[in-house]
């Protein structure tokens, strides 16, 4: 499984029957550097193009983690469980979790938000695998980038499967938004168009 990271902040907003929600926005067509180059390597770029995560998301039997650290021992919400909600535009994935009161109990809740706060936990990262090629023809490309702007190799996901989205540290792409306020708030509305695919991982 792949685990990009990706920059970003967090808004989080208290809600008046005891839970948080947590909102977050995974930009796409925003590249990344995975690699710099040396050693003999040329240097790698990624984006991901819009609505790669489509399949997953509307897949009512998929579901899909809201994670700390990449660690399935740390869940925040969950899509099936009803608390990971997303909307899906031409401009980002954009998700709201819903954090109940007995996740807010937890010890890796309370160590994640003394790491927000204090500004060390502000990436975003999505777990994912590339559709296979059996699956879906072109699922990816590998391109030479523009000689004006440099001589990376330039990645584009089209179709991805996400298993869960991740809290981290040390984010590499720009763009992705996390935020925490103390406001009420409602909830963002799920896009229910359904699924264009029949494949499964």
């Amino acid at each position: 499984m792949e685990a990009p990271i990706f920059n970003g902040g967090l808004e989080m907003r208290a809600a008046g029957d005891g839970t948080r929600r947590l909102h977050g926005r995974f930009p796409y067509m925003n590249r990344a550097t995975i690699h710099s180059g040396g050693n003999g390597r040329r240097p790698q770029k990624e984006q991901f193009a819009p609505h790669s995560f489509n399949f997953a998301i509307h897949d009512p039997e998929r579901d899909i983690n809201l994670l700390v650290g990449h660690s399935f021992d740390k869940p925040l919400a969950s899509k099936k469980a009803g608390t990971l909600l997303f909307n899906d535009t031409d401009e980002a994935l954009l998700f709201e979790a819903i954090i109940v009161p007995e996740i807010q109990e937890s010890t890796w809740w309370k160590d994640f938000l003394a790491a927000f706060l204090s500004g060390l936990m502000i990436g975003i990262s999505p777990g994912f695998r590339v559709a296979p090629p059996e699956a879906v023809e072109e699922a990816e490309t590998v391109e030479e980038e523009d000689p004006e702007e440099g001589n990376a190799l330039i990645r584009t996901i089209f179709e991805a499967i996400l298993f869960e989205m991740s809290i981290v540290t040390r984010p590499a792409y720009d763009g992705t938004e996390l935020d925490m306020r103390q406001l009420d708030s409602g909830l963002i509305v799920p896009n229910h168009k359904p699924a264009a695919y029949r494949w499964r991982a």
